[in-house]
């Protein structure tokens, strides 16, 4: 059932990382620049942030299983539509329709991988790793499908949406002893500092995917290519760093793992900003990885956190994973088109350490029996 939910969740994730993998065609046939660019990446971000934990809310007090293959179908079809024509108007309100579906489809979903895992880090895990290749993928299909005939063949993305949502038609339903257990209190306090901490991950982690394609050829001297390699690597590390987490956590704790993930990810974040040559990709997938050991364990803490209220923990903490880095990336490109990508991208070396500095704070929940 988990493997089945994280092959679904890659089919949504996979349009996520798409707008980013677009950017860079809209910035060749369009003209835009870093500023506008980025605004692509707000307006998937945006509505997603504020619709994300109010259905949330709606799946702790129903189960909604048909919204499963809707959203999955809402996704795909808002990137599809993305390229079609030369409005920026309607691009802009294209990914954010894509953005909506993917925010109606997490907070379900994880609520639905969390009573298949029986709670277990592994089980969340496992569903994390199918959305973070789904990321992974995206670039590859952006580059042969875009790569190849490009903008107006962007219908053909939506192709990945309607396999999910056949996946999805029949989603698993029913309640495990794990859900059945009476919820322990809720820790309001500890989950708002855990959110703090998905703050400071998302801004630095949006800000990368949005302009790492960007600034790859800059400091490798490579073509567009170099920004499709930098941009898979660093949702391919994502995949890596999910398992790795999951069964680091199963022995030394999550909090710890937490802490040691953002350490890591302030030294290779400050070296894919200001290392050149080939080092540069090492660090982007270094840097993947100390951004995504934490990812699903900081949606299982929010869960324990928070235990009556699983469907809101999941969709604030997933939402807020995407949405405010997307609010401050037309921040980031309107500094990079007036100064340059790397004075632009040097303050998201700090925003790691400040996350670890706030996770010290962090103490492990206690479990269900």
């Amino acid at each position: 059932m988990v493997i089945r939910l994280s092959v679904g969740h890659a089919s949504v994730d996979i349009y996520q990382g798409m707008v980013a993998a677009l950017v860079p065609f809209f910035v060749a046939e369009r003209g835009y620049g870093y500023a506008a660019a980025s605004g692509i990446v707000l307006a998937a971000s945006l509505l997603s942030s504020v619709a994300q934990p109010a259905f949330g809310a709606l799946t702790d007090r129903w189960a909604l299983p048909w919204l499963l293959p809707l959203s999955t179908v809402l996704a795909g079809l808002g990137i599809a539509v993305s390229g079609v024509g030369d409005s920026y108007a309607l691009t802009l309100a294209a990914v954010a329709v894509s953005g909506l579906g993917v925010a109606a489809y997490h907070p379900e979903a994880a609520r639905v991988a969390r009573i298949a895992s029986a709670g277990r880090h592994t089980g969340m895990g496992w569903f994390s790793l199918g959305g973070n290749l789904g990321f992974a993928a995206a670039p590859l299909l952006v580059a042969a499908v875009i790569g190849a005939g490009g903008l107006r063949w962007s219908p053909l993305l939506l192709l990945p949406a309607l396999a999910g949502a056949a996946l999805c038609r029949r989603p698993p339903t029913g309640k495990s002893a794990f859900a059945a257990a009476a919820p322990l209190p809720d820790d309001r306090a500890a989950f708002g500092r855990l959110s703090l901490v998905v703050v400071l991950r998302s801004v630095v982690f949006v800000g990368l995917s949005a302009f790492v394609a960007l600034y790859a050829p800059q400091r490798t001297a490579g073509g567009v290519w170099a920004g499709g390699v930098a941009l898979f690597l660093l949702y391919l590390g994502g995949a890596v760093g999910t398992v790795l987490g999951s069964r680091l956590a199963e022995r030394f704790g999550r909090v710890a793992v937490l802490r040691w993930s953002y350490l890591t990810a302030a030294v290779a974040v400050a070296g894919v900003v200001l290392v050149p040559g080939p080092a540069f990709f090492a660090f982007v997938a270094l840097a993947s990885a100390g951004l995504y050991v934490p990812f699903s364990l900081q949606i299982t803490l929010a869960q324990d956190y928070l235990p009556s209220r699983v469907g809101t923990a999941s969709g604030v903490t997933l939402g807020l994973a995407v949405s405010v880095g997307g609010v401050v990336s037309p921040l980031i490109g309107t500094v990079a088109d007036h100064t340059s990508l790397q004075t632009a991208l040097a303050p998201l070396i700090v925003l790691p350490a400040a996350g670890w500095l706030v996770a010290r704070t962090l103490r492990e929940p206690p479990r269900p029996a």
